[in-house]
């Protein structure tokens, strides 16, 4: 009879104690949710353009199969629906605009950040570089001017003018190690801001 009471006591407080201590499976599951990263659904996210220069770029999904809903962003700029960026900024700022992504058959918004610089203008700094067959190149384009705090990009338009054995970076580097004399001209794209143009880097070895 004894034994009888000790194992209803018992009983009782286990019922008392289980709505204190949550589910252990529930618990885990809403731990792993905290600990798994919401990742971005673009590779890219912030874009500088120059006001009045015409913007034309493209938004770059992480995932297959995506598009976009139209809108207009901000500051005279507009995405369509395959995702290109494109309109002429019109006020110098930092903006804040979410794009819709669509995938699958679901959408979800992206936040993007717009910084529209005020017009600087700028020029190539280098764009003759001597050389010598055998001997390594280690010289670099840059420009003079432009708005502060942003990098330049270098784009060869024309691989086949570039000489064997030498690169230009998209840093604007010119490097390698020359193969053989001659005088290259060598056509290149370099953008600041999105405000861009085109030049020619003379290549001399001996």
């Amino acid at each position: 009879m004894r034994f009888g009471w000790v194992l209803l006591l018992a009983g009782l407080a286990v019922c008392a104690l289980s709505p204190a201590v949550p589910p252990l499976t529930a618990s885990l599951v809403h731990q792993a949710s905290l600990a798994t990263p919401q990742s971005d659904s673009l590779v890219e996210d912030t874009f500088y353009v120059t006001q009045g220069i015409e913007v034309s770029q493209r938004l770059l999904p992480r995932d297959k199969g995506v598009t976009f809903t139209p809108a207009y962003l901000a500051s005279g700029l507009r995405v369509d629906g395959e995702g290109r960026l494109y309109g002429r900024p019109e006020h110098p700022g930092t903006y804040s605009a979410p794009v819709r992504v669509c995938s699958a058959g679901s959408c979800k918004e992206q936040e993007l950040t717009l910084v529209v610089l005020s017009y600087e203008p700028w020029e190539p700094r280098e764009l003759t570089f001597p050389g010598r067959v055998g001997t390594p190149l280690d010289g670099e384009i840059g420009i003079n001017g432009g708005p502060s705090g942003v990098m330049p990009t270098f784009t060869v338009t024309d691989h086949d003018k570039v000489p064997a054995g030498v690169s230009i970076g998209p840093d604007g580097h010119v490097g390698g190690v020359p193969v053989k004399p001659g005088i290259s001209e060598v056509p290149v794209r370099i953008c600041v801001a999105g405000n861009c143009a085109g030049v020619v880097v003379r290549l001399i070895v001996v």
